[in-house]
């Protein structure tokens, strides 16, 4: 697929998606940007647009604040990708220890840790099973939800989808008001991956009560060992139903991967809380590097 030369770049199209997978399963991410369907799902947002520089195939974005980054470059000669721009004076955002250690320890850059950015990676058996005395809390609430409601589990399908959009208006209307940059942007793109799962290579689990979408979880493969849960939504008002669909999303899909990435916490206390609570096998390190 032709990409235009760099310093010409041009918007994320669903047709780069052969070409992306094929560089990512050469590249065989850790952090859990680095899939297709995550950068073409919020590619309004974060403006993603590829360019070349030099060889390398590179995917420029902005950050919720406007700020604009370059992620860590994915194929050809990276180390002269990312030092070229970042001496013109672009930020790299989204760069795992790994990359920074090879491409970049040396060239007196200010290298930063970005916690907000930090994916939570799981042991997946251990989101399946919920096994011994930390996951006490969640079985509870499983027990306490399946104690009180008839439901069923299903795999995500086309005839599921207009009952999942029906759960994420609520789902935006209850959390609009809590003043985060992001609600909208993660709305839109949840909407987008529910019409295009099948597209874009995603795959979901559902749970139904009473045949009405209580919650929804979907996901993709990021690399060999490691399964992704992009999206996961429930009914505010059902306790322990966010438990169960995070169950079955484990128990039911990418059963050969060994680990789980559930993505970043952005900060948002809650989030970081609830992330930690499941007791993550690591937190993937991402650093923001600039020019010194």
């Amino acid at each position: 697929m032709d990409i235009p030369a760099y310093p010409a770049s041009r918007p994320l199209a669903l047709a780069d998606k052969p070409f992306l997978d094929a560089v990512f399963a050469r590249l065989q991410p850790r952090v859990s940007e680095l899939t297709f369907a995550n950068l073409y799902l919020f590619r309004a947002p974060h403006a993603y647009r590829l360019t070349m520089v030099g060889d390398a195939v590179v995917v420029l974005g902005r950050g919720y604040d406007g700020a604009p980054y370059f992620l860590p470059p994915l194929s050809g000669a990276v180390t002269d990708a990312a030092r070229t721009l970042l001496d013109a004076g672009m930020t790299l955002y989204g760069a795992e220890e790994r990359f920074v250690e090879r491409h970049l320890a040396d060239g007196g850059y200010r290298i930063e840790e970005d916690r907000d950015s930090f994916d939570y990676l799981y042991l997946r058996r251990e989101l399946a099973e919920l096994p011994g005395n930390r996951f006490h809390k969640k079985k509870n609430r499983i027990s306490y939800f399946a104690a009180r409601h008839r439901y069923a589990v299903e795999i995500y399908s086309e005839g599921h989808r207009e009952g999942c959009l029906d759960l994420l208006q609520e789902w935006h209307r209850v959390r609009a008001d809590m003043g985060s940059s992001s609600i909208d942007p993660e709305t839109a793109a949840t909407e987008e991956s529910l019409t295009l799962a099948g597209p874009l290579g995603l795959e979901g689990v559902v749970v139904l009560v009473e045949g009405r979408v209580a919650a929804f979880a979907l996901g993709e493969r990021l690399n060999r060992e490691t399964a992704v849960c992009h999206f996961e939504k429930g009914d505010p008002f059902m306790e322990g139903v966010a438990q169960l669909v995070d169950r079955e999303f484990n128990r039911l899909l990418f059963t050969d991967c060994t680990w789980t990435n559930r993505e970043q916490d952005l900060g948002v206390p809650g989030l970081r809380d609830a992330k930690l609570s499941y007791h993550p096998a690591e937190l993937v390190r991402k650093f923001r590097v600039r020019r010194g």
